[in-house]
């Protein structure tokens, strides 16, 4: 994933309806209650008025992600720390092959310090892996192996996918020349307001004494509402993202004739086609773009009730950074990897806000959530935020365990809602849906929360914003009710989801309305109270003596069959 779909430029493909000035009123919109605040959000208040009188148990929510700022003020208190391991002394206490592992581990990192910051896409890699083998050559697909045709597969998939399509070509030479003429604009009121770093808020607020100096505030202001920014981001925060953003399309365009640089064999230095060489990386759990993975953390954790910056959801949570994404696709490897370390570190819930629409070592990563699935840990992830159908267009990862031929029990992927007050519909127009693959929304739209810096917090929107919500809730279940399944927390999000057949929504990518039956199985939005409710009213699973096997193709100590 990273840039495209963290950032959503959907303003300039879609008209966006957000409207600016309401930042106050709707920090943390998604807490509260349709009844009490008329705002669709998880009732996050009666939740506890609810659980009142009843004791909780910790929960470990691991968080594979781009890394944490560990400074923040409202996350210093909520990070993990590994019980077993000194910080900064070089030795690997607990014996589990990551030295100095104190708050999570860094799959993107090297030896000597160095992190990868941006990745190539998947398909890009895919192509210019078999180029050599089946580029402008006649393949008879009878005459290859199995695992010849499943390469062949994949890198005809690959190269469809980063063939450049004219509209690509043109919708960069658009954001190359709105991005040009909005950088004038940005200098003309650096000069005019006397400072050179400011927010959407600020440029609303400054009167102009110039006719130059209102033009460039009335021309910056509509760029940034038809590209959809925040009214509290910063135009630093915002160019870097849009540079990023823009270089990443070149590079998408310019795929298939430049084989991406290898800074893994550089920087990382491991065996990537051996998933037993996997101790690698670094401790370095912020990395050197922790944006995306603090106001995740912030949504599940941010301390409750101190009185400062944002409420998380859940209130008695570690969060365990397991950087792993980078700006760009995450290789399966490193997910796979990942989610072992989450589980073997004892994470009760994996939050996956990342994702991507191929994935040559899916076989990995399906073992690794098999392994999650085994030792009862529930994994919420992203439905992705293309306005696509997930039922007919890949997301990876995905609860499908491909060599098992059946669906994980410990998966949730999570769609984005909103709410009219928010953007003008009960759902994100950018979210992925998907009637059969999509389990529940949940709140993704001008959700607030941590960023970098020690005080620093502002809104985001995304499926990236939406799991983090869901993963919260699950966290509050697994705490107060601590003997139900994975499976059964699945359960009960799914069961306690709002339902109103009163209310219509807009196919996202589309004018079709239609019910939310339509866009995920679930057929509604996540409700925090309804689900306490519904926990509170289940009885534990009896537990099954599962037989392990192990097929060599994959780690030496998970099982992925019964």
């Amino acid at each position: 994933m990273h840039i495209g779909k963290k950032f959503l430029l959907t303003g300039l493909l879609f008209v966006n309806t957000i409207v600016f000035g309401q930042s106050d009123s709707l920090k943390g919109w998604h807490l509260r209650d349709e009844q009490t605040d008329s705002l669709h959000g998880i009732s996050i208040n009666k939740t506890y008025q609810f659980l009142k009188g009843r004791k909780s148990k910790q929960v470990i929510v691991a968080v594979i992600d781009s890394g944490v700022d560990t400074t923040q003020e409202d996350l210093t208190s909520v990070l993990w720390k590994n019980p077993k391991e000194i910080a900064g002394n070089g030795i690997d206490e607990d014996g589990n092959g990551y030295i100095d592992d104190v708050h999570g581990w860094n799959f993107l990192g090297g030896k000597d310090g160095r992190n990868i910051k941006t990745e190539s896409a998947e398909a890009t890699r895919i192509y210019h892996r078999y180029k050599s083998k089946f580029a402008n050559k006649q393949i008879n697909e009878t005459e290859l192996s199995g695992n010849e045709k499943e390469q062949y597969e994949l890198w005809k998939q690959a190269a469809g996918i980063i063939s450049a399509k004219p509209e690509d070509e043109v919708e960069l030479m658009f954001l190359e020349m709105a991005f040009k003429a909005v950088k004038k604009h940005e200098k003309a009121l650096k000069q005019a307001m006397k400072k050179d770093t400011f927010t959407i808020a600020d440029v609303e607020k400054f009167s102009p004494e110039s006719s130059s100096a209102q033009k460039a505030k009335l021309s910056y202001l509509t760029f940034m509402k038809l590209t959809g920014i925040e009214s509290e981001e910063t135009n630093t925060s915002t160019f870097s993202q849009l540079e990023e953003y823009i270089d990443q399309k070149k590079k998408t365009i310019a795929a298939k004739d430049s084989a991406p640089e290898n800074q893994r064999e550089e920087i990382v230095k491991d065996d990537y086609n051996n998933i037993n060489d996997r101790f690698y990386g670094n401790n370095d759990i912020m990395g050197p773009s922790p944006m995306h993975g603090t106001h995740v953390s912030g949504i599940i954790a941010a301390q409750r009730g101190n009185g400062i910056g944002a409420d998380g959801v859940a209130d008695n949570v570690k969060i365990m950074m397991i950087r792993a994404v980078p700006d760009g696709d995450e290789y399966d490897k490193d997910i796979a990897l990942a989610i072992k370390y989450a589980v073997d570190n004892g994470a009760k819930v994996i939050n996956m806000s990342f994702g991507k629409g191929i994935s040559p070592e899916k076989k990995w990563v399906d073992s690794a959530v098999r392994y999650a699935e085994l030792k009862d840990v529930l994994i919420v992830h992203a439905a992705g935020n293309d306005a696509e159908n997930n039922d007919t267009t890949g997301n990876f990862p995905n609860p499908d365990l491909k060599v098992l031929h059946r669906k994980a029990t410990n998966f949730i992927t999570v769609g984005a809602s909103s709410d009219p007050k928010v953007s003008g519909d009960y759902i994100g127009d950018f979210s992925n849906y998907g009637k059969n693959s999509v389990d529940i929304f949940a709140p993704g739209v001008k959700i607030y929360s941590t960023l970098p810096g020690h005080s620093s917090y502002g809104f985001l929107r995304g499926t990236s914003m939406a799991s983090p919500v869901v993963a919260g809730v699950a966290a509050v279940i697994r705490s107060y009710f601590p003997n139900l399944s994975a499976s059964q927390v699945k359960y009960v999000i799914e069961k306690s989801a709002v339902q109103d057949t009163a209310i219509t929504v807009t196919r996202p990518g589309t004018k079709e309305r239609m019910k939310m039956t339509e866009l995920c199985t679930s057929g509604g939005w996540l409700n925090a109270y309804n689900a306490v409710k519904v926990a509170a009213s289940l009885q534990p699973e009896k537990k099954e003596i599962r037989k392990q096997v192990l097929p060599k193709s994959t780690f030496k100590n998970i099982p992925v069959k019964q």
